[in-house]
């Protein structure tokens, strides 16, 4: 019987040693994952951009630019993944930042405070009566 539970506990340390390592591989594989996910996302982002016209947006754009349409107090990118329900993980988030810093830079949206963005306020217009 003693050398039964023995071996039994042998065993049992043997497998909570394997699985301490497979865990580690795990999480080490889906940092790799997640990494190459936001790369991917994001030349993918950069290719389309290349290819697009001045007048047109690439794919995915025109739904973040609605969502500006209907929010006129501004989004973070968190705000914006929720709302399009892409999804709130690192990945999404950077990737969703990216994308709003690139219309940024093209002037459809704009960033009054670092991190916050919003569809640019038309300038009144002032009449020379």
């Amino acid at each position: 019987m003693e050398a039964r539970r023995v071996r039994a506990a042998r065993t049992v340390e043997r497998l909570q040693a394997e699985i301490a390592g497979l865990t580690e591989q795990l999480a080490a594989a889906e940092h790799d994952l997640e990494r190459l996910e936001i790369t991917r996302e994001t030349v993918l982002d950069l290719s389309a951009e290349d290819n697009a016209t001045p007048v047109e947006m690439p794919p995915g754009y025109r739904e973040v630019v609605a969502l500006f349409e209907h929010d006129g107090n501004g989004l973070r990118a968190k705000d914006a993944c929720q709302a399009l329900g892409t999804g709130t993980e690192p990945r999404h988030i950077e990737s969703m930042r990216a994308k709003l810093k690139r219309l940024v830079d093209r002037g459809v949206l704009t960033e009054p405070d670092p991190g916050l963005f919003v569809l640019p306020r038309p300038t009144p217009e002032i009449s020379s009566s």
